[in-house]
C-alpha cells in the first residue's frame, strides 16, 4: 500500500496547475494550453477537470484570481499565493520521490 504522501503525489492534476501558474498568472484557456503544450498531448485538462479544480485550489488559498473583461468577455486570471508556491514545492518533491521509486521498481 502507498502511503498517504505518495497516493497524494500521484494526483498530477494539482501538481500540473500549480506548476504552470509557478511562472506567472494565467486564464483557463491559457492553463489548458500551456499543459497540452508543455506535455506534448499527454495531459489534457478538459474544462470540466480544470474549473472545479480551479475552484479548489483557490478555495485552499493556493491561488488567487482577478476578474477583468477582455474584449466585452469576462475572464479570471489566477495566480500562485505563497501558500500554492510551499504546496508547489512540497507535491514536486513528493513527485520526486515517487518517480525515484518507480525507477527503481522499473530498473
Amino acid at each position: 500500500m502507498l502511503k498517504s504522501e505518495t497516493r497524494r503525489a500521484t494526483g498530477v492534476n494539482e501538481l500540473v496547475v500549480l506548476r504552470c501558474l509557478h511562472a506567472g498568472e494565467r486564464y483557463g484557456y491559457e492553463i489548458a494550453q500551456a499543459i497540452h503544450e508543455r506535455t506534448s498531448g499527454e495531459i489534457e485538462m478538459r474544462e470540466g477537470q480544470l474549473y472545479p479544480l480551479l475552484h479548489d485550489l483557490a478555495a485552499r488559498g493556493y491561488l488567487a484570481s482577478r476578474r477583468t473583461k477582455v474584449e466585452g468577455r469576462p475572464r479570471v486570471y489566477y495566480r500562485l499565493t505563497a501558500k500554492g508556491r510551499t504546496q508547489l514545492e512540497q507535491l514536486h518533491d513528493e513527485w520526486q520521490r515517487v518517480v525515484a521509486a518507480m525507477d527503481r521498481i522499473l530498473a
